[in-house]
């Protein structure tokens, strides 16, 4: 058993300069910090641009005041803590409190600020709500990180879920295989209980969290074959970073390669204006561009991925561009009414979110005046 030593504090990262331990020090004190030994041995210390280090290692962009800690306003859709119903059949459930690492982009940085209030601390109560809501067939299994549940803690939810007729899908919302692939590796348990709870016609989706190629390990690849043999379904969502997966070479390597590993390239997300994130954060006509590019380079297995964003008012999937025009068309609304509904804006290259296009030039199809913010 491979065995994971963790850091907490910034001061204990040998590989920085007393000078850098104590500039990144305030930007912990705000922020948590967390990392273990396994993804630092993938940093190139060598390189201050690595993409790996940009991250997992704090920046002091991050103190910058831009951006809010509830970006997508998932308040809003809080039934319960812990428990979110944005989307009329699928309902989110926060199992978990803590992250193997914590990627500095997150953008919910409030559940490690205020963790009791946002994890899930009923899950009778959480049962019960979704027993009695028969349109939801998915249940989303977040934090946090579930994989840092122990198996058994972990089933216990799982067992419950599946004695619900209606609910057919249970994702799980990981980076485990990025951060620690031990954990499934050395936990013959997991794929067991995996295997058990992913049936013919009611499976179990691992929603893996790959950012850049360099984080598709030998090893991690082992602990994707685990999960596929085990009778998961593989699906890889992550964002797009600055410095990280903001070039078409890069982010085509990255497709790819999961292609490769059996992994359906899912959703790129825009990066969300969470607290500290402008640094991170690409404008969307810069991304949508290099999205585009990154696809002309793979085969058609690779590209798969929907270049989205997770606003307030729904999935906005990011369509088209011109040269005086942007598209975008509500891939998932919280309102089932909007769902396929068209937003034509004008372009502003600087428009890092939804909120930034306050000129709408049209709709399709054709509605009375739509209201483009969602609640505040």
């Amino acid at each position: 058993m491979h065995r994971i030593k963790y850091f907490r504090n910034i001061e204990d990262i040998e590989q920085l300069t007393p000078q850098e331990r104590r500039q990144l020090k305030a930007v912990t004190e705000q922020f948590a910090f967390r990392v273990n030994d396994y993804y630092l041995s993938l940093i190139d210390w060598a390189n201050p641009a690595c993409p790996i280090r940009r991250l997992i290692i704090p920046h002091p962009d991050e103190l910058e005041g831009w951006g809010r800690l509830d970006p997508s306003n998932e308040q809003a859709y809080t039934v319960l803590p812990g428990l979110e119903h944005k989307y009329h059949s699928t309902v989110l459930l926060l199992v978990s409190n803590v992250c193997e690492g914590i990627c500095r982009y997150c953008f919910r940085k409030r559940v490690f600020i205020e963790p009791q209030k946002e994890a899930l601390r009923n899950v009778p109560a959480a049962v019960e709500y979704i027993a009695a809501h028969p349109e939801i067939t998915n249940v989303l299994l977040t934090g946090g990180d579930p994989l840092v549940l122990t198996t058994r803690k972990l089933e216990r939810i799982i067992s419950e879920l599946r004695r619900i007729d209606h609910v057919q899908i249970i994702r799980i919302g990981t980076r485990m295989p990025v951060f620690n692939p031990y954990r499934i590796l050395d936990d013959p348990s997991l794929p067991e209980m995996i295997s058990r709870y992913s049936l013919p016609n009611k499976r179990i989706y691992v929603m893996t969290h790959f950012c850049h190629p360099r984080e598709l390990t030998d090893t991690a690849c082992k602990g994707i074959n685990i999960l596929l043999r085990a009778g998961a379904i593989m699906t890889n969502q992550f964002p797009l970073i600055r410095g990280v997966n903001d070039d078409s070479d890069a982010l085509a390597e990255l497709l790819r390669r999961l292609s490769f590993a059996g992994v359906v390239p899912y959703y790129l997300f825009q990066c969300r204006p969470a607290l500290g994130n402008h640094g991170y954060t690409v404008p969307i006509e810069e991304g949508y561009m290099i999205y585009e590019a990154a696809k002309a380079k793979v085969s058609g297995l690779a590209k798969r991925l929907r270049f989205v964003m997770s606003h307030a008012t729904g999935k906005v999937e990011i369509l088209a561009k011109t040269d005086t025009q942007i598209y975008f068309k509500y891939h998932r609304a919280a309102d089932d009414a909007d769902s396929g509904k068209v937003l034509v804006c004008n372009s502003n290259p600087s428009a890092c979110w939804l909120d930034d296009y306050d000129e709408i030039a049209g709709e399709y199809p054709p509605t009375k005046p739509y209201r483009l913010y969602g609640p505040e």
